[in-house]
């Protein structure tokens, strides 16, 4: 099932996302996503694969892309049951989300990718890019995880509770509704604007199933499937040394801390690292100036260096 027209939000939040919807098909549902570039053909274009976490959607990365469309093909998915995506038609896990991006960098040939992740986009971002790693060439990855987690934050366990998460989460939105205020720390709110832009494709029980998903899926255990699927990220991890890697990370955190940064640091020692001491979970929204431009400066070093290899 389909979440929204474009008629129901043109003139709203929809001027903060002025992009072309497109989607494939993936087991009878549309997997939407943005596939933007101003210049050359896409097929000349090294690609920006921007991959969403929980409870966002493509809308997150709205000012990336627009900032780099015109050097990069920026391709911004989202995952089945969020954004503009249909519905899921059962409840998925990392794996579901894993194989479905990899059907779409697939069916679009992406190339010369750069994987740009962020909350549970690094984890489905990271094992799609071990599913096809030769497609990609470089790592930007925002506070995440790729591994099994060794705790759980108690406002996530809350969530998690029987009946109450549930009703929490798909009755009263609870958790996108937290997300506005609690993955900032540097901004006191988001734009009201903005606000409704991430708010709009959960606007009732159906389409707040997936971001209850995402949490139950969360595992606790080795006996949980997601356990295992995530144990293979992390053993992949080493065998990544050789693309460029830029971690940024919000340092106010409360989900994805300083220990996951620490983490990733581990495989990749000599990943380039920001860290905001002063930003929270949504660095893209708490610090989008100097992302940018940190981004920016990455991906021009980068690209020189990458053009040597090549030669």
């Amino acid at each position: 099932m389909a979440r929204l027209s474009e008629s129901s939000y043109r003139d709203t939040w929809g001027k903060l996302y002025p992009f072309a919807s497109q989607s494939i098909d993936i087991g009878g549902c549309a997997y939407h996503y943005v596939d933007e570039h101003v210049g050359a053909t896409t097929a000349d274009a090294p690609t920006i694969l921007f991959v969403h976490g929980n409870p966002t959607w493509s809308f997150h990365w709205r000012r990336l892309i627009e900032a780099h469309r015109g050097q990069f093909r920026c391709v911004a998915p989202d995952h089945l049951g969020c954004g503009l995506s249909d519905l899921q038609p059962r409840p998925l896990r990392l794996a579901d989300h894993i194989d479905n991006l990899v059907q779409l960098i697939e069916s679009l040939d992406l190339r010369r990718v750069t994987l740009v992740a962020q909350d549970w986009g690094g984890a489905i971002g990271l094992g799609a890019l071990l599913r096809a790693k030769d497609r990609f060439e470089r790592i930007a990855l925002f506070n995440t995880g790729a591994f099994p987690p060794w705790f759980i934050p108690w406002r996530i366990r809350v969530c998690r509770w029987p009946l109450f998460g549930k009703l929490a989460l798909q009755g009263a939105n609870a958790f996108s509704r937290a997300a506005l205020r609690m993955t900032l720390y540097q901004i006191p709110r988001l734009d009201p604007v903005v606000e409704q832009g991430y708010l709009a494709p959960y606007h009732d029980w159906q389409s707040r199933a997936a971001v209850y998903q995402f949490v139950k899926d969360i595992p606790r255990s080795r006996r949980h499937p997601t356990w295992q699927t995530l144990a293979e990220i992390e053993q992949g991890l080493a065998g990544l040394t050789e693309l460029p890697q830029l971690l940024m990370w919000g340092m106010k955190d409360w989900c994805f801390t300083p220990a996951c940064l620490d983490k990733f640091l581990e495989y990749w020692p000599d990943a380039q690292v920001h860290r905001w001491s002063d930003t929270g979970h949504w660095v893209v929204e708490d610090a989008h100036e100097v992302v940018q431009l940190v981004m920016q400066r990455w991906l021009t070093r980068t690209s020189a260096e990458l053009a040597e290899t090549r030669s």
